[in-house]
């Protein structure tokens, strides 16, 4: 599932998890989900998920369907660009269930991000992650 997807995505782009600063979480404010992929970054991220920024711009769009994957990519481009982690709109109490995680509530965050990944989480197993890089020229 999610800690396959992000593990892979990782190793494909040939980077650790310390390496990464931002995740765009598939986020969707279920608690079934939430609950899972928060845990799962725990799982993927262990002790560097204390430096993670981890937010949903799921918050702010709604569930946008077959094109949230791609607008979530392009929100984590912008966010690299402008070194600006964008925040999970409306998020007051956090699921205790969830991992104890920095989910950027309600406020951007100016940050040094150079690395960061988008997660799409589907039904029955239909799951992508994107790692991208800063880009620098």
């Amino acid at each position: 599932g999610a800690v396959a997807c992000m593990s892979m995505a990782l190793k494909d782009a040939g980077i650790s998890p310390e390496d990464v600063q931002y995740i765009n979480a598939h986020g969707t404010s279920t608690q079934a989900n939430d609950v899972t992929e928060s845990n799962a970054i725990l799982k993927v991220f262990g002790g560097s998920s204390k430096n993670l920024f981890v937010s949903s711009t799921k918050s702010m769009t709604g569930h946008l369907l077959g094109a949230a994957g791609g607008i979530e990519a392009l929100f984590t481009v912008c966010a690299l660009d402008e070194q600006i982690v964008p925040p999970t709109i409306n998020l007051d109490n956090v699921d205790p269930e969830c991992a104890p995680l920095n989910y950027v509530p309600n406020n951007a965050v100016e940050a040094e991000l150079n690395i960061a990944i988008s997660n799409s989480f589907g039904f029955g197993g239909t799951n992508a992650t994107i790692a991208l890089k800063r880009f620098e020229g």
